[in-house]
């Protein structure tokens, strides 16, 4: 087995695997279904065409910069200006960044990472108004999942990395249960139908494990002087 690195960044992302009626929400982190259309979009699949194959890709991410959640507030008229459509609430990702992986046969990975070079659709973060930005697709490695979850440099941007305090970072990560004991949270984004008049999604189970620690270039060491709190010299 190999794996395909994807680093997801850019000024919003949107991963909603729950969302219903006026409240579009999203996850703290990609949802298998939204990376899983990505790369179908990447290989010029349409909605309607099969996507078996990818489903049986595992699946996870590494949270290398977590971005803030942003709430929108969107309403829709008719044409003729007489209707209005009810409001909705859209939340958002604002600067995140994420490391995902997809673990399966070599040559169906190569395949992906060549489509994502050279996109046949768009390619957005789970909504079409959130463009990625910079290269998707680190390239394909001969390694297990977990492996490159906690081998692939930090991927957060130097002002972020700037922000954080310490000489390590913890990076969460969220993948599939490697076995059906393995506990975790059950979510319903295994895309089996992306077509709009009869999208369906199944179940997959994920897993927090350990989180990855990083060192921080720009950390600093904590200490504490109590001295300085009397204003000793």
């Amino acid at each position: 087995m190999a794996v395909l690195k994807l680093r997801l960044a850019g000024p919003l992302q949107a991963w909603g695997a729950s969302s219903r009626f006026v409240n579009r929400h999203t996850r703290e982190e990609p949802t298998k279904s939204g990376v899983l259309g990505l790369l179908a979009a990447a290989q010029g699949r349409r909605r309607s065409d099969p996507v078996e194959d990818l489903v049986g890709l595992k699946f996870g991410v590494r949270v290398d910069q977590p971005g803030r959640l942003m709430r929108d507030f969107q309403v829709a008229r008719s044409l003729d200006g007489r209707a209005s459509m009810p409001l909705s609430y859209r939340y958002y990702l604002s600067d995140a960044v994420f490391l995902a992986v997809v673990e399966g046969p070599g040559t169906v990975l190569e395949g992906l990472h060549e489509a994502v070079l050279a996109p046949a659709y768009p390619l957005y973060l789970g909504r079409r108004s959130c463009v990625p930005a910079g290269r998707i697709s680190l390239g394909v490695e001969d390694v297990t999942l977990d492996a490159a979850l906690r081998a692939e440099p930090w991927q957060a941007a130097p002002w972020h990395q700037k922000k954080q305090s310490g000489r390590t970072v913890s990076l969460e990560i969220f993948r599939d249960a490697m076995d059906p004991a393995e506990p975790g949270e059950t979510v319903r984004d295994v895309p089996l139908d992306f077509s709009p008049e009869n999208r369906n999604y199944t179940w997959r189970t994920v897993v927090r494990p350990k989180p990855h620690e990083v060192p921080n270039p720009y950390g600093k060491e904590q200490s504490h002087d109590p001295m300085a709190e009397l204003g000793g010299s």
